[in-house]
């Protein structure tokens, strides 16, 4: 076994037997964003990350941001986990690390970097004790959003004890010190980020869970007009890659 090889007994090695069964569905009518928002607040009061509430769900002004995708992780038809992520340009800025970590990120913007920040990671308690794996499946959703949007860099903003995982599965670094997080009473986030696309191959080659098609990034990321407003995000379409894409 390769020293950077996986145990055959790994959560992320499950993780890709459990993709069979697990179903990504982007969220967009008020009656999906409603389980959304009420998974957020069972997941979040069982870390201690907030107070008890009347509403009973955790929802903030970036959930409707034309550069947000949110999704439910499914699995065997039952919503496990959730992800909003977004894709942020020069035109497009709207995110959490945006508006606590501006001071970092703007000047690269201006630059013209694009990024992906996964963000409102949420997953049912019970369902999190029962598949180890959900973390892997549910974060591949933003590895996805890195290749699709043809990234610079993939960002994520993290608490303190996730941070091992980041730096594991995704080769994440900090870039900013850790600063509060709205509406979390007692714990902090920090800024971590990696290059994608020089380390892409070495991520995939690693965990191959994160490897997509382009029909699947399609699907996932490019929305209905049916659906959705129509919004004019013609720099969200994928650039020319400077990477041969995986098919």
């Amino acid at each position: 076994m390769k020293p950077e090889a996986e145990p055959r007994t790994s959560p992320v090695l499950r993780g890709s037997a459990l993709l069979d069964r697990v179903d990504y569905r982007l969220i967009e009518t008020p009656e999906d964003k409603d389980l959304i928002y009420a998974l957020r607040y069972k997941a979040y009061l069982h870390a201690g990350l907030i107070l008890p509430s009347e509403s009973r769900r955790v929802s903030d002004r970036y959930d409707d941001a034309p550069n947000a995708w949110i999704f439910g992780v499914y699995l065997d038809g039952e919503l496990c986990s959730s992800l909003r992520v977004h894709a942020l340009t020069p035109e497009w800025r709207m995110s959490y690390s945006t508006e606590l970590y501006g001071d970092i990120l703007h000047s690269r913007l201006d630059r013209g970097e694009v990024f992906v920040d996964p963000a409102r990671l949420a997953a049912d308690p019970e369902k999190a004790r029962l598949f180890p794996e959900l973390p892997y499946v549910t974060l591949r959703l933003a590895y996805l959003a890195c290749d699709h949007f043809n990234a610079d860099t993939g960002l994520a903003m993290v608490r303190p004890d996730h941070q091992p995982f980041y730096r594991r599965v995704f080769l994440h670094e900090p870039i900013g010190e850790p600063r509060a997080f709205p509406g979390w009473h007692a714990m902090k986030t920090s800024l971590m980020a990696s290059d994608f696309r020089r380390l892409r191959e070495k991520v995939m080659a690693r965990f191959p869970i994160m490897r997509s098609t382009q029909f699947e990034r399609q699907m996932l990321f490019e929305r209905q007009a049916t659906l959705s407003p129509v919004i004019d995000l013609p720099q969200f379409l994928p650039r020319q890659p400077s990477i041969s894409p995986i098919a």
